[in-house]
């Protein structure tokens, strides 16, 4: 390595730590999370999206108008309709979310979000942004939230992923300081890790969920890794009522298969790279990420979507009407649960264990051969009706 590599690897180094010691104390002095009991009236936000997002949605936001009616009635809680995060409506203002767009939203608490559309070269759209990234940094969504639910084996599992720290923090911003060496940085921050362990216990205790899982990898990576683990057991600490137990990522992913010790979990709250990988291996166990609603988390905001994409293969087809929106109603069952209504969260949760697996009366299939996803969601409602009795 000349002195030249070195200065020049240093001064990058440098910058690196300005920046993120600015974001750290931007995120210290935050305020605390949202207590939504306190609020007078709750307002929950509904972007279609585009695609096939409208028709999911719309789906989602019937079942959750059924499950919270009294609170509208009672002029507790309110939906705010939002248009405008059309591929067609961000290509023409150039923007991921248009100014007017990005108002509507940070004049919500939640927001249920259908699938977008993200340009790719040759589509014939701009270069814009990916509606999701946008939001997430424009609403500081620093949690990534994913259930997993296979009641038949047992599982039962929400991972708390942190969502802008650890390996991806400054993921394109490592060195090739030589042509044999190349280095990337981990971030932690003091902040960034209680705020997501706060939010998995808050969300373990709301939800009568006994036991909370810190994923790690602490042996080796002592100096970060160590950090996000010792600061997630002393918020740990502050919940007597629940179980404690940390896990390194490597046997966790072993023990996930193992039918007997698998039942045992149920929330995890671990650093980002951790969190991508093993999500997604646990969504197999549902049938695939296909099946998985998500949810991103801030302390002011947050927003609940599916997982995947817009298809807009299905709309060109004319196949729509047929897209299947249970990842959406997965969605909408943890909007349930964020804002305090674990009672419904749960109602919802089953309806569509029974729809989705048990006692299945209705199949999607995306085209005609199937139902439509109206008639999948009337079926959802039905079944809620049985089951609230």
């Amino acid at each position: 390595m000349t002195e030249t590599q070195k200065q020049a690897a240093l001064a990058h180094f440098s910058a690196l730590l300005d920046e993120q010691d600015a974001r750290a104390q931007a995120i210290a002095a935050q305020s605390n999370f949202v207590d939504y009991a306190k609020l007078n009236k709750l307002i929950i936000g509904v972007c279609g999206g585009d695609g096939i997002g409208p028709t999911i949605t719309a789906e989602a936001v019937r079942v959750l108008k059924y499950l919270l009616a009294d609170d509208v009635a009672a002029g507790k809680l309110e939906f705010c309709i939002i248009d405008g995060l059309t591929i067609e409506n961000r290509a023409a203002c150039g923007k991921a979310i248009p100014d007017d767009v990005l108002t509507a939203l940070k004049g919500c608490h939640v927001i249920l979000k259908g699938p977008t559309t993200t340009p790719q070269q040759g589509d014939g759209y701009p270069n814009i942004e990916s509606a999701n990234v946008a939001m997430r940094k424009a609403l500081d969504l620093f949690a990534n939230m994913r259930p997993v639910r296979v009641p038949e084996r047992g599982i039962d599992w929400t991972f708390f992923r942190e969502n802008t720290e650890g390996a991806y923090a400054v993921g394109s911003c490592g060195a090739n300081v030589t042509d044999d060496l190349a280095m990337d940085f981990v971030v932690t921050t003091s902040e960034g890790t209680r705020r997501i362990a706060k939010l998995a216990y808050e969300f373990a205790r709301a939800n009568n969920k006994e036991r909370v899982s810190i994923v790690s990898k602490a042996n080796v990576i002592k100096t970060t890794d160590g950090k996000f683990l010792s600061l997630a057991k002393e918020i740990g600490s502050e919940y007597p009522e629940i179980t404690t137990d940390e896990w390194y990522i490597d046997i966790l992913t072993a023990k996930l298969i193992d039918e007997k010790r698998r039942r045992d979990f149920r929330v995890f709250v671990l650093p980002n790279l951790y969190g991508d990988i093993i999500t997604d291996e646990a969504a197999e166990f549902q049938g695939g990420v296909g099946t998985a609603g998500s949810a991103n988390i801030g302390k002011r905001y947050a927003m609940f979507e599916a997982i995947h994409g817009s298809a807009p293969r299905m709309v060109k087809e004319g196949r729509a009407q047929y897209a299947d929106p249970c990842s959406m109603l997965r969605a909408a069952a943890m909007l349930l649960a964020h804002i305090g209504k674990a009672k419904e969260s749960a109602q919802l949760h089953r309806a569509l264990d029974i729809c989705m697996t048990e006692e299945r009366k209705l199949a999607m299939t995306g085209r005609d051969t199937g139902c439509t996803c109206r008639e999948f969601g009337e079926y959802v409602c039905v079944t809620l009706e049985e089951l609230r009795g």
